[in-house]
């Protein structure tokens, strides 16, 4: 633990903070800029005495809890949380399941993508975020459940309308089995989560494809550089498949685009007109 370097990241962290930040009135003598110390140690839900100690280099190791509730206090992000971690001779504990929240900046970049169909999604193949003409080449995620919106379980539970598999896709036994293959990495990144291995039970107990390709212990998977959607509306829609790695949320961004000048280029761009209407269905 090193105490001197732990006070002075304190110390301004808390000066850069105003009580506006953290919802509290400013007050008409405040002098010390940012936060009093005594704020900082209501919203962390610790003792003034206590955190005025941490600040002066000369309190006591504080656990896990409370470094956890200083890094909400003081509003840190997560390299300033783990670094906090670090100043206190701690490390940060290993997330219990992969994260779910996507950074505004990647869902604003999704939406100036309007030529290219676009979704994030998470380490267990939930989709998390999505553009209006991924809604449309593939399904309004919106009108879904959490639950429904995993394509792995999609993949192998279905539903599989007219008998199409995961949007009609040309590579979707393909992706069944990369699925499987990154979904065995991810539970071994997060043993403890509850929910990873709920789903895998789920799988298992649904699908006899998936229970074989598990025992299997793979967990290289070739990337995808092409597909074909089987589009309702629409008809094949062939797109080049790009993938960024949002390396510090274990996410992924998937980037569906049609070759220019190609008929599925302008399918796509019909698709961005019509959007999730189902002209397809009479009446």
């Amino acid at each position: 633990m090193d105490r001197r370097e732990l006070a002075d990241f304190l110390r301004g962290r808390r000066e850069r903070i105003t009580p506006a930040d953290v919802g509290l009135p400013a007050g008409p003598r405040r002098r010390t800029p940012g936060l009093r110390r005594e704020e900082v140690a209501q919203l962390a839900y610790i003792s003034t005495e206590y955190y005025t100690r941490l600040e002066q280099a000369r309190g006591p190791h504080p656990s896990r809890e409370v470094l956890a509730q200083l890094a909400r206090a003081l509003r840190l992000s997560d390299a300033e949380r783990d670094h906090l971690h670090h100043l206190a001779g701690t490390p940060p504990a290993p997330p219990s399941g992969p994260s779910r929240e996507v950074r505004q900046s990647i869902v604003d970049l999704l939406h100036r993508l309007p030529r290219a169909a676009a979704i994030v999604i998470s380490a267990t193949y939930e989709v998390l975020a999505w553009n209006d003409l991924a809604a449309a080449l593939m399904e309004d995620f919106s009108a879904l459940s959490r639950r429904d919106r995993n394509l792995v379980r999609r993949a192998f539970l279905g539903p599989h309308p007219h008998g199409r598999r995961l949007y009609g896709v040309s590579d979707g036994q393909e992706f069944a089995h990369s699925s499987v293959q990154h979904l065995r990495a991810a539970s071994a990144r997060y043993p403890d989560d509850p929910e990873l291995a709920g789903l895998v039970a789920e799988l298992q107990a649904g699908s006899e494809e998936f229970a074989r390709l598990w025992a299997a212990h793979d967990v290289t998977a070739r990337p995808t550089l092409c597909k074909t959607f089987d589009h309702p509306l629409v008809g094949p829609v062939a797109v080049n498949c790009d993938v960024l790695d949002i390396t510090d949320r274990d996410q992924r961004v998937v980037i569906y685009t049609a070759v220019p000048g190609s008929p599925s280029e302008e399918a796509l761009r019909l698709l961005s007109v019509v959007g999730t209407q189902r002209l397809d269905v009479p009446g």
